[in-house]
């Protein structure tokens, strides 16, 4: 077993919760991603590609933003693993990464809801 792993026995091994020991290299990990999405531009691709791949031209469409600074956006989300490409045709698909940065980016979305709504806090 993994060292930087806490045993949880109680959880089957598909779970999608890890228990771990925050240490150095998890840290700067979870910093780096934390820090692609802390631009609202690069949020709202991620956002809208956790319903579904979508290439530049439809993602342009979808943040209101030019090609150019799209483009931009998806090159670090790609650089930093948080996309993954395809081609199709002359189209480059992009996709979200995996379920954690999925709901990492939904949940991001709800939080600000509450703030933004003023709805109370629930778990």
């Amino acid at each position: 077993m993994d060292k930087e792993r806490v045993p949880r026995p109680h959880l089957p091994p598909e779970t999608l919760s890890h228990r771990v020991i925050p240490d150095q290299e998890r840290l700067t990990a979870a910093s780096e991603t934390l820090r692609m999405l802390a631009d609202p531009t690069r949020l709202h691709i991620l956002w809208v590609l956790t319903t579904g791949e979508a290439d530049v031209a439809t993602l342009t469409d979808a943040v209101v933003a030019s090609r150019t600074a799209v483009s931009q956006h998806l090159a670090k989300l790609r650089f930093t693993g948080l996309v993954n490409t395809r081609r199709e045709g002359q189209r480059v698909i992009y996709r979200i990464r995996d379920g954690h940065l999925v709901r990492l980016v939904q949940e991001a979305m709800n939080h600000a809801d509450h703030s933004v709504t003023g709805e109370p806090p629930h778990e």
